[in-house]
């Protein structure tokens, strides 16, 4: 994703940031206060790990899910000595992107490739 530029309120950058997204919800809600804002913003972000947390999934229609996946236990190999190490079981988060994002992503790749021809 590095080179790709992400509008966010009025300033231009390369990532989308937590601040970012409290920054934009100041500019899209004026009567929202900054204090508040971030409050929403960590609800949100607490509730979902909570929720993943608890091995369910999350659905946000036309954007995606997040969901957790089961790893089992293997055999790694440590790379600085070559040894055999144990790998514990995990769970690990994902997310898989919906119809919609891929095409706006999809869109928006199109079209800086129209640009830059």
């Amino acid at each position: 994703m590095r080179g790709r530029t992400v509008r966010v309120g009025t300033r231009e950058s390369d990532q989308m940031t937590k601040r970012g997204i409290i920054e934009e919800l100041l500019a899209r809600r004026q009567g929202v206060s900054h204090r508040d804002s971030e409050t929403i913003v960590n609800a949100m972000f607490e509730a979902m790990a909570g929720v993943l947390a608890r091995g369910e999934r999350i659905e946000i229609r036309g954007f995606g899910s997040f969901g957790v996946k089961e790893r089992g236990a293997r055999q790694g190999r440590n790379p600085r000595t070559g040894g055999v190490v144990e790998v514990a079981a995990k769970r690990i988060p994902f997310f898989r992107a919906g119809k919609d994002l891929r095409v706006e992503v999809n869109g928006a790749a199109d079209t800086a490739r129209k640009h830059s021809a």
